[in-house]
């Protein structure tokens, strides 16, 4: 939403920029947090299902490029829109399998 309000010039990049800062460390966390639990749990599919978008957060966050730069976010708009739709599908299908695996499990029982 923020970047939609920025493209339509509703926001400005500054506040913008430091909402979008503000989540992206607690998000990369908060994944981590359920990569390592599926893991400890034994829940391997969903552990490989996690490591993909896992190893991605790692990736952006060692190569410094997870902080939206308030100078460059008009430049990067069109980019930053795609990644987060794609991350935004990404866990729209994590939470469906976990939706689709809590209801196997009580069915199962």
């Amino acid at each position: 939403m923020c970047l939609a309000d920025l493209e339509y010039d509703y926001v400005n990049p500054y506040d913008s920029a430091s909402r979008i800062n503000r989540v992206v460390v607690p998000e990369f966390a908060l994944q981590g947090a359920l990569c390592f639990l599926h893991l400890v749990t034994g829940h391997w599919l969903m552990f490989l299902i996690c490591l993909p978008y896992l190893y991605y957060n790692i990736k952006v966050y060692t190569d410094r490029c997870h902080l939206v730069d308030v100078t460059e976010i008009f430049n990067q708009l069109p980019w930053d829109k795609r990644v987060r739709l794609y991350k935004l599908g990404y866990l729209v299908i994590l939470l469906a399998f976990s939706i689709f695996w809590m209801v196997w499990s009580i069915v199962d029982e």
